[in-house]
């Protein structure tokens, strides 16, 4: 019934089995049977996406599952079922817990190096890994993949798994090379049980890319995804709107567009025709994730937001505003429609739509548009928050240009002060900068008295980052 829509027709079968399993229970019927039953609804509201119901169900099964023995037929596998929900539910504390006490049941029942162990270990070392526990989550990882190579042997698929999970907590570790390690394991692991055109190529030179772009090697990591896509689309291993291809994507046309973006003022001419092209390759990947996605869902569906938020930033820093005004005014109308006109969400393309528009010389709309985001952000994330800051900075720049009473624009830009010290803190470059521009207003004004200490700081911080850049 979820897999075809019928959401209210599930709930409704959902609830009519909770209430059986609640009489039951009511009349002191509180074994495996109802732990099950509450298992599979549970699973069911998960479904749903019903998170509310799930933790009730998951107190009423703990009610139950806390009474009975461990010898109970298949209370390993409910228990691994209450862990995931726990870590659904972000309680990962209950989830450790219940996931370690199905451990110890497999553990006694199966003995210490079956295969069937793997499961608890690979759910437990995820928990640990999103809690900061790396160390303890390595050791689980590890405990997985020793199991599988004595049982399974060294080029098993059933390693890809755990060797993936390993490689991407130690590349959020910033342990590089050893995850690097990893991933080129599954690479072979892939590439030996399903040849080189195979889709799962691609998804694992995904993995080595990530691996590249964190060494800073660029070329090799744009190689990389360059093949992974190409590999991908022609194996048709993942349809062309699939989130991950999406991701590919987007993540390849960041990283020509950071590349496009590097400080080559003492490059011979043909290194800016490359940065260029490259920019420009990562601008027809966004315009294909947009394209891919109007086509399977419509032109008015709100997934496309994100796409030409990223494609209207890539044209505002290739200059060209006319395109990116374009795209911000089409994702504000959709967010609008779907969100309403004061949702905070909303403020985000207006604001950029304020900044290209005030590019564009278009000074009038420019302020309205920044007026609004400010107020929203005011409204949501209150008035000395950092989203604020970021509004204030930009209707200021606009404001000055119209020609505002220049005593006024330095009460806002007192206020963004306050908000980059307290965010950001007292020596920080976004200090700096309001910093310049502040002082620069007081000199307009003739305050002189209040202008000299600011100056003094200014001075000091203009020697720190001139330190840091010398080193």
């Amino acid at each position: 019934m979820i897999r075809v829509r019928k959401k209210d027709d599930a709930v409704d079968l959902l609830n009519a089995n909770y209430e059986v399993v609640k009489d039951r229970m009511n009349a002191g019927a509180k074994g495996i049977e109802e732990a099950a039953l509450l298992d599979v609804i549970a699973l069911g509201y998960v479904a749903v996406g019903d998170l509310k119901t799930v933790g009730s169900l998951l107190n009423a099964m703990k009610e139950v599952i806390d009474n009975l023995k461990d010898d109970s037929p298949h209370l390993d596998l409910i228990l691994m079922h209450m862990g995931s929900m726990y870590s659904t539910l972000s309680k990962f504390g209950k989830s450790l817990d219940t996931y370690q006490r199905a451990f110890n049941i497999m553990e006694r029942t199966y003995g210490k190096d079956s295969p069937f162990l793997v499961t608890p270990y690979l759910a437990m070392a995820k928990v640990l890994g999103s809690t900061g526990k790396a160390t303890k989550a390595i050791e689980k990882y590890h405990c997985a993949i020793t199991i599988l190579e004595s049982k399974r042997g060294a080029e098993s698929k059933d390693l890809v798994v755990p060797l993936l999970g390993l490689g991407n907590l130690l590349l959020k570790e910033r342990r590089v090379n050893d995850a690097e390690t990893h991933f080129t394991r599954v690479l072979d692991i892939y590439t030996k049980s399903y040849g080189q055109n195979d889709g799962r190529i691609g998804l694992a030179m995904t993995s080595l890319a990530q691996v590249k772009c964190a060494q800073g090697k660029s070329d090799e990591a744009i190689h990389l995804y360059e093949r992974a896509l190409h590999v991908m689309n022609d194996s048709n291993y993942l349809l062309p709107d699939d989130s991950i291809m999406e991701k590919m994507r987007v993540d390849l046309a960041e990283l020509l567009h950071a590349v496009g973006r590097l400080d080559g003022k003492n490059w011979h001419p043909l290194w800016f025709l490359l940065l260029y092209l490259r920019a420009q390759e990562g601008r027809e990947l966004l315009e294909e994730c947009l394209l891919i996605t109007e086509r399977h869902k419509g032109k008015g569906h709100p997934s496309l937001v994100t796409h030409m938020i990223n494609l209207a930033t890539s044209y505002s820093q290739s200059k060209n505003y006319a395109e990116a005004e374009h795209l911000l005014r089409r994702s504000l109308e959709i967010m609008i429609k779907q969100k309403g006109s004061d949702d905070q969400s909303v403020s985000f393309p207006m604001l950029q739509l304020a900044v290209t528009l005030y590019h564009l010389k278009q000074d009038e709309e420019a302020e309205k548009l920044a007026l609004d985001a400010l107020r929203i952000r005011e409204k949501t994330f209150g008035e000395d928050s950092l989203p604020v800051g970021e509004a204030l900075d930009c209707l200021v720049s606009i404001q000055t240009r119209v020609g505002k009473d220049e005593s006024e624009l330095l009460v806002l830009l007192r206020r963004i002060l306050d908000i980059q010290e307290k965010e950001f803190g007292y020596e920080s470059e976004e200090v700096l900068v309001t910093l310049k521009k502040i002082v620069s207003f007081l000199d307009k004004l003739g305050r002189s008295d209040e202008m000299l200490p600011l100056q003094r700081r200014l001075s000091l911080l203009r020697k720190k980052y001139k330190q840091m850049i010398y080193h």
